[in-house]
């Protein structure tokens, strides 16, 4: 197989990345225009793409206030674009949140809110219950992030201690109509857990947040679990009337990215497989079991025959153990590397579709049969690098990391595993 292997994987990272950009994304979802303003509020990685997307598409009056990562922004013409920090909340996050909330307060039945809706919205929503402060807000997200436990599971527990999630954004827009154009990083693809649903509710409980944290063994101050005993931390339900003419649309998701990447691989004359594009679980376990379907191809040509490139997308997570550096897609992809090493026909590649992977400035980075050994020509043990959640220093020593920069949008984890014919 002729075949320039890093290229091939980045084409299909790039056709993804292209199936969920925001000016196309939002073609076919622009609402009518209202008798009265039109109020844009907004949150996550690709806010600020979405906000200026949406303002070259809309010919009438426009006003609003989104808020992205820091480095995220881009100008837009009537939207005000903020910054905050992610993963953890900060001082400017809470401000744009009481900015937001203050945005959509007083409207009339006459008034249009859109609320543009993507990943990494729940950190920067900071927006604590009343007699609470930010310092509540980021221990509770530091114990989430360290948990391992899925983002579902960790949204049901942010939205009940929060005066912005949870559909309280809509609620206090109503009586105006509230439409939600979300891009969707969560498996499964339900809006309501999308930046913890500032304008969606769900059915999600408090009782289902406290078991998530007990299923999970997550270790919260007491007076943040006294808060979530407490039926204050109730969030709205979806048959409260302030939810009745909303309308709610993903407009992309890791589904229709992976098969613009599966395409795009088919016309380069590589059959593609869809694994998944909602996997969870701990991401050297994902590893693992990719690792495993990699080997049978490579050896056995089932359940595929090669060539053959696997697709998958979803949101593993790390349950933090040591004290290195890195991010869910660098650990699955050191896992995978221990797992196909010596073995010349895989390659493999897994970064987020956001361009930022953990805390450090790359999306993800690339593996192969040679990967290991290259760590440890370093002088390194890559198996102990992956204990210690250091996957960031094991690709960063052999040149590996994958590093785009921001992508404006967010549809999650993006995984390529390219099975080719033996050496």
């Amino acid at each position: 197989m002729d075949l320039d292997k890093r290229a091939f994987l980045t084409a299909l990272f790039d056709a993804a990345i292209a199936a969920a950009d925001p000016e196309q994304a939002l073609l076919n979802f622009m609402p009518a225009q209202p008798k009265g303003r039109t109020i844009v509020v907004g949150a996550g990685k690709g806010a600020a793409q979405l906000a200026r997307a949406f303002e070259k598409n809309w010919n009438g009056p426009l006003e609003g206030v989104v808020v992205t990562r820091y480095g995220y922004a881009v100008p837009c013409e009537r939207i005000e674009v903020l910054e905050a920090s992610h993963p953890l909340p900060d001082e400017a996050g809470l401000r744009a949140a009481g900015r937001l909330l203050a945005a959509v307060e007083g409207l009339t039945e006459d008034d249009l809110v859109v609320a543009l809706i993507c990943g990494g919205g729940s950190a920067l929503l900071p927006a604590p219950p009343t007699g609470f402060v930010l310092d509540d807000e980021i221990a509770l997200n530091r114990a989430l992030l360290a948990s391992g436990a899925p983002i579902s599971a960790m949204n049901s527990i942010r939205k009940h201690f929060s005066r912005i999630k949870g559909g309280r954004l809509a609620q206090t827009s109503y009586p105006a109509k509230v439409v939600t154009l979300v891009v969707s990083d969560i498996p499964g693809d339900n809006a309501a857990f999308v930046a913890s649903g500032p304008t969606v509710p769900d059915d999600t409980t408090r009782e289902d947040a406290l078991a998530a944290i007990n299923q999970h063994r997550i270790s919260l101050p007491e007076r943040i679990l006294a808060h979530l005993h407490d039926e204050k931390a109730d969030a709205p339900r979806p048959d409260n009337p302030a939810f009745g003419r909303n309308e709610v649309h993903v407009v992309a998701s890791a589904g229709r990215s992976l098969e613009a990447a599966a395409r795009v691989a088919e016309n380069l004359g590589i059959r593609a497989a869809i694994l998944s594009d909602s996997i969870e679980g701990e991401a050297r376990e994902v590893g693992h079991v990719h690792s495993a379907l990699a080997r049978e191809v490579a050896i056995n040509d089932r359940p595929f025959k090669r060539p053959v490139v696997l697709l998958s997308g979803g949101e593993t997570t790390v349950t933090l153990k040591g004290s290195g550096k890195g991010g869910r897609n660098t650990e699955f992809l050191l896992s995978v590397a221990l797992g196909i090493a010596g073995n010349d026909s895989i390659h493999a590649f897994a970064a987020d579709t956001d361009g930022i992977d953990g805390s450090e400035n790359n999306a993800g980075a690339f593996a192969d049969g040679t990967t290991t050994a290259r760590i440890r020509q370093c002088g390194f043990d890559p198996a102990s690098l992956l204990a210690d959640n250091d996957s960031w220093t094991a690709f960063s020593l052999v040149g590996d990391l994958f590093a785009p920069g921001p992508t404006g949008t967010n549809v999650n984890d993006f995984r390529a595993i390219l099975i080719g014919d033996r050496a």
